[in-house]
């Protein structure tokens, strides 16, 4: 049975502005790729962690049954919240420690939500280090996020 791997990414230029995710997802057979499937998309005005978020997402919902997953992401933000704060706030009412209301809460009940349909495995890898995958991932983000970059004219 093929193991299945989702390399996501989050890109945005300024913080907020035009933002873009990605995805490649990617079936292996111990080094052979068997299958892949690249997606991307983005938005006129958002951040980077929520592309970050928006990557994963779409990685996990776009699977068409339960599977088992590994999920890579230069994302400490996503990595982090998924597998450590998202309990708490989820105890606590969707608020942080400090009795915040969660930032992107929408989005992390979606990403829960996702996720709990499948086993999935959550690494960090750094970005922008020479990571093929993640650099796919990031290419992805870039070209997602390409048509609403200011001067760009939708066709």
């Amino acid at each position: 049975m093929p193991e299945l791997f989702a390399y996501t990414d989050g890109a945005c230029s300024g913080n907020p502005g035009p933002g873009g995710w990605g995805v490649l997802l990617r079936a292996m057979d111990g080094d052979k790729v068997v299958k892949e499937r690249e997606l991307s998309g983005g938005e006129a005005e958002t951040t980077n962690n929520r592309m970050e978020l928006l990557a994963a997402i779409t990685a996990l919902e776009t699977l068409e049954r339960p599977s088992k997953i590994t999920v890579v992401t230069d994302s400490a933000y996503v990595k982090n919240g998924v597998t450590g704060w998202i309990h708490g706030w989820k105890k606590n009412g969707w608020k942080t420690s400090n009795k915040k209301p969660v930032k992107n809460v929408e989005l992390w009940q979606r990403l829960d939500e996702a996720q709990r349909r499948h086993d999935v495995t959550w690494k960090w890898v750094k970005g922008h280090a020479g990571h093929p995958e993640n650099e796919r991932a990031d290419e992805l983000a870039r070209a997602g996020m390409a048509p609403f970059k200011p001067g760009k004219t939708k066709a």
